[in-house]
């Protein structure tokens, strides 16, 4: 699941900032923190997959607290693969960067602790990731749980790290890093 807000960045309150980190950032690291002790004393194969998201990725700006938190995760999962490739550990890594999977996402708001709620004259908001002009959900393969579990699964088998759900992630990182690599300003993904 996740949780994310649509709206510019300094409208959001403190309380959107820890609704959307908690989920989606605390949430992986509570489950590293519990998890992975406990798979090392295993001392058999297996294997965590963190989900993050393309927003992780690329630039998107209507949805920067979600993509915050993505970022995040792709950063620990790879130090956390990293830490354990150096240990010689049976236990892999991967982390899962989806784009349009079919979800209760647009409807995360139903699951915000009342504690977290903003109060009553705040500015309605959008308790969704709401995507620009650049991208809309309609040009992508919305795929089904079992087409993402599918891929999932397939890059385990295959020790893939990174598990992008459509190609069209690769070719919007790419013109993300290629910019920051010929120190170019960041720019609204592009479709060429």
């Amino acid at each position: 699941m996740g949780a994310g807000i649509g709206k510019p960045l300094w409208e959001n309150t403190s309380a959107d900032w820890q609704w959307v980190l908690g989920v989606n950032l605390w949430g992986v690291i509570y489950g590293t923190k519990v998890f992975v002790p406990i798979m090392l004393k295993q001392q058999t194969e297996c294997h965590i997959v963190n989900t993050s998201s393309m927003a992780g990725l690329i630039t998107e700006p209507m949805i920067v607290i979600y993509a915050v938190t993505k970022a995040g995760v792709i950063k620990l999962s790879e130090g956390l693969y990293l830490q354990l490739k150096q240990m010689q550990s049976k236990v892999g890594v991967s982390v899962l960067c989806p784009a349009f999977v079919s979800s209760r996402l647009h409807d995360a708001a139903r699951n915000r602790p009342g504690k977290l709620q903003n109060a009553p004259d705040k500015p309605g908001e959008t308790e969704q990731p709401v995507l620009g002009t650049s991208l809309k959900k309609g040009d992508w393969e919305v795929l089904s749980p079992e087409q993402c579990a599918y891929i999932v699964f397939k890059a385990i088998r295959e020790d893939n790290f990174y598990i992008l759900t459509h190609p069209m992630i690769k070719t919007l990182t790419k013109q993300r890093v290629d910019n920051i690599l010929q120190g170019l300003n960041p720019e609204m993904p592009r479709f060429d």
